[in-house]
């Protein structure tokens, strides 16, 4: 096992920059999720680690050992692809088996390691069938043995479940987070799905632009994103955002927003009080927003209470989603499943204010 650290990391294709300065440090035995939408550039970094990218500037160093010109395989790091890429004219033995029969390890030590990884992922059953007899999750599975057998000192992992289906998605998921916790090797994941990243990393790195916005463990991101792009991107549903001006009342600030106001908590005031008067966003998450009708965890005030109307509800059993319309703002509410949101009717709401975030309306900053 191995610290992983990029130093200024870049790359370009061209005049594109798919990944610019990318610093990171990624700690001996820690799962590190790189986050962000299509074409932000997490797999181009990832590639780069495992030396299938030349960066274009920057360092990589894998432990003390600066890796840049050195041979993917000589990196020691075993990479799962988002397509499984397996042999199809091999058995998962043999599939499993092949990058150790290239190193030249004993037919002994193979055979230990690929039993070994085999019955760590439930396999053992399935080591003489081909990859078209086997269902997604199980050449996923197969993917992971080969990956695993090599024992290498990092994981690179690429969208490895985005094949499988939702069911399967989430055991899967389960599944290699248990895995981590037995092998303790550094791993490197990379996906789009930020319920993945949430619930698997120990710590998310969330790109957009192939520029890095914020890297910290998956609650810490969720609850201070740094800046309007991470609040929107982390959390489903997302977090409403609504356009606004900050307003000096009483002593305090509110969030004017035309249509209502919100006052701020004493405590947030003196982190806006220098923008008095400029343009924010307020952003409130779903599962922030309270039926008024129902007993909730937020006493309701006129600062914090807003009259909607509901245009459509999604129940889901323990709560219902319902979207709403305030004037020319539309929000998304995950409220108590014994609401009586009901489409077309007006719905009084209550903001959870201590939960809520600001950002600066011009360079997208969180203010709080």
């Amino acid at each position: 096992m191995a610290a992983v650290r990029l130093h200024n990391l870049t790359k370009r294709f061209g005049q594109v920059v798919a990944v610019a300065n990318l610093t990171l440090e990624i700690s001996d035995r820690e799962f590190l999720v790189l986050v962000g939408p299509s074409g932000c550039g997490k797999t181009t970094a990832l590639r780069m680690l495992a030396g299938l990218e030349q960066a274009t500037a920057g360092e990589i160093y894998i432990g003390e050992r600066l890796v840049n010109d050195i041979s993917p395989k000589d990196r020691d790091i075993a990479m799962v692809f988002q397509n499984y890429a397996l042999y199809p004219h091999m058995t998962v033995y043999d599939n499993m088996a092949f990058g150790l029969k290239l190193r030249r390890l004993s037919r002994t030590e193979i055979a230990r390691r690929v039993r070994e990884s085999a019955q760590m992922l439930g396999l053992s059953d399935l080591l003489r069938r081909r990859p078209k007899e086997l269902s997604g999750g199980q050449r996923q599975r197969v993917a992971l043995g080969r990956a695993i057998v090599r024992e290498p000192k990092v994981f690179l992992m690429d969208e490895p479940l985005s094949n499988l289906d939702a069911k399967l998605r989430v055991q899967t998921r389960a599944e290699l987070s248990k895995l981590h916790r037995r092998l303790g090797i550094t791993t490197v994941y990379v996906t789009h799905d930020q319920v993945e990243a949430m619930t698997m990393g120990d710590r998310i790195a969330v790109l957009k632009d192939g520029v890095l916005q914020q890297v910290d463990t998956p609650m810490q991101v969720y609850h201070h994103p740094a800046n309007l792009f991470v609040a929107g991107f982390i959390g489903s549903p997302a977090m409403n955002f609504i356009a606004a001006v900050i307003v000096a009342q009483d002593g305090g600030c509110v969030i004017d927003a035309g249509d209502f106001r919100l006052r701020l908590p004493a405590a947030h005031v003196g982190c806006v009080r220098e923008h008095v008067g400029h343009q924010v966003i307020l952003g409130v998450r779903p599962e922030d927003i309270y039926d008024r009708s129902l007993p909730g965890p937020v006493t309701a005030t006129v600062g914090n209470s807003v009259r909607t109307t509901v245009d459509v509800i999604e129940p889901m059993g323990a709560i219902v989603y319902a979207y709403l319309t305030s004037g020319r703002h539309r929000l998304v509410a995950a409220l108590d499943g014994d609401s009586a949101a009901r489409d077309g009717q007006h719905l009084d709401v209550v903001f959870d204010m201590d939960k809520a975030h600001v950002f600066d309306a011009e360079t997208e900053q969180a203010l709080i």
